[in-house]
């Protein structure tokens, strides 16, 4: 048996390895997708003032604060038993959209891309964010840096930082936005939109016309039938703030439907003793193992998965795409059939990136946007709050215990990428066996290929797995039967 091992991975945030199987033929026998830290944010929490978690949470990341941010906040108002005035509510949502904006394009431009625009097999030198730039023209570069300056811009001024942020506050938002900052908001948002319709124009002229791009996505080495989760609103479309969590299986129809609040009812945690992260699968189903179908718990939280699970999208240009991803991946406008194919993620991807900048639009153009009625101060005794945002890499799940002075005495985060972990794992397995063969030359290429499976995930295991000391202590003591200390051995 050989040992193959893509150590670190590459293009994602956080640390990960996979250890591949080669049985004596030659054949991939099987592949382990490993995170080698310890998560122990929750512990932190413990004994903190819930009202300072909003700003102990967002440090799982560097990349996704504005997520945590706004989960911690929304479960805080939840303890609190605080409805946010819904000028505030806007403002959050400015802010989450500005976000999400930006972070869908940077995963897009900078992760995913360079493995289409480039080609998978292409030098690793040349097969990144500059080799792109390479190809497709300086200009393009020069948006990609214009709307993440424009983007940081709008989240300082409405979080009060660029990152971890600190205006979001049990009840509301500390900010309050002045006209002139309400139209530069509207004129970045503008601007956004025009950057999205660029970027559906490159997707389209670089993957979408290159049939073997087109192959590649719908073709079974990358495809996986699991059941899709996401936030959807009151009308069942997508929304990233606030919601219910819809499920459907893998035909599309609707499994569970459920608030934030009944998320233990609905998803439980398998551990497996090669990793330090969690599998979540379907309470209802329960765990079958790394398995396909109906009859897996296993479910998925992405981009795709959110546009699964809804109605159509809420706003114009983004819903046009919607409608032209389904008819082509499924022959079916309607999106009432899900789309599997986990490389189409990508293109999931930029249609939101697309509805976040229309939203942000509706957001600054709205006439409340400007008041100064943006906290509902908290009267209430805390107690027991939950919340759930859809983070760019998936549903995010905040809840928190504390006693009568808002101490907090639990803390549970259950974040995107973890509820993602069984099927990114099943999807590097899937990739390893189908180009890992007897008589097959394992290329630098074939374990780009490998690595494509989790990129469209686009996985934070930063957020997903976190060890304070930056590698992780094993300190092992032997003891006799009487339970006295024999031997202490230490790697720390």
């Amino acid at each position: 048996m050989k040992q193959i091992k893509i150590d670190p991975i590459t293009r994602l945030e956080g640390h990960g390895k996979v250890d591949i199987f080669v049985n004596d033929d030659g054949d991939c026998e099987n592949a382990y997708f490993q995170i080698p830290e310890l998560r122990g944010f929750e512990k932190f929490c413990v004994g903190r003032p819930v009202e300072e978690l909003p700003r102990i949470t967002e440090r799982i990341c560097g990349v996704c604060p504005e997520a945590h941010h706004m989960a911690s906040v929304k479960a805080c108002d939840a303890v609190f038993n605080v409805e946010v005035p819904r000028p505030g509510r806007l403002l959050r949502e400015l802010l989450y959209y500005f976000f999400y904006t930006a972070d869908h394009t940077v995963h897009f431009y900078a992760l995913g891309a360079p493995d289409f625009v480039l080609g998978p097999t292409a030098p690793p030198a040349e097969r990144n964010i500059l080799g792109l730039i390479h190809k497709v023209g300086i200009d393009a570069g020069k948006q990609v840096i214009a709307l993440r300056a424009r983007c940081q811009e709008m989240i300082e001024m409405l979080g009060g930082k660029k990152i971890h942020q600190v205006t979001c506050l049990p009840g509301g938002i500390n900010k309050v936005l002045t006209e002139e900052e309400r139209k530069k908001c509207e004129d970045y948002a503008r601007q956004n939109i025009e950057f999205g319709k660029f970027t559906f124009k490159v997707f389209a002229d670089v993957v979408l016309a290159n049939p073997e791009y087109v192959d590649l996505i719908t073709g079974p080495i990358y495809r996986h039938d699991t059941y899709s989760m996401g936030l959807v609103d009151d009308a069942g479309q997508v929304h990233f703030y606030e919601g219910k969590v819809r499920v459907v299986d893998p035909e599309g129809k609707e499994f569970c439907l459920y608030a934030p609040d009944e998320y233990r009812d609905h998803v439980a945690e398998h551990v497996e003793s090669w990793t330090y992260l969690k599998y979540p699968y379907l309470k209802a189903i329960g765990w079958k193992g790394f398995v396909d179908g109906k009859d897996s718990g296993v479910y998925t939280c992405t981009p795709q998965s959110r546009l699964n699970v809804s109605k159509g999208m809420p706003t114009p240009l983004a819903q046009e795409e919607y409608e032209k991803y389904y008819e082509t991946l499924t022959g079916d406008r309607s999106g009432n059939t899900p789309v599997h194919a986990r490389l189409a993620i990508h293109w999931a991807r930029i249609i939101e990136l697309m509805h976040a900048a229309e939203h942000c639009l509706e957001l600054a153009t709205d006439p409340e946007i400007t008041s100064p009625e943006t906290r509902a101060i908290p009267t209430e005794t805390p107690n027991e709050g939950v919340a759930i945002v859809e983070a760019p890499r998936g549903t995010l799940t905040h809840h928190y215990k504390t006693d009568e002075k808002g101490i907090v005495t639990m803390a549970n985060l259950i974040v995107g990428t973890t509820n993602n972990y069984a099927p990114i794992t099943m999807s590097i397995q899937k990739a390893a066996k189908s180009l890992i063969k007897k008589g097959n030359e394992v290329t630098e290429g074939i374990l780009n290929m490998i690595e494509m499976a989790f990129r469209g995930y686009d996985p934070c295991f930063g957020c997903a797995t976190h060890s304070l000391p930056g590698e992780m202590p094993l300190i092992v003591n032997i003891r006799d039967s009487s339970g006295e200390l024999i031997r202490e051995i230490r790697r720390d």
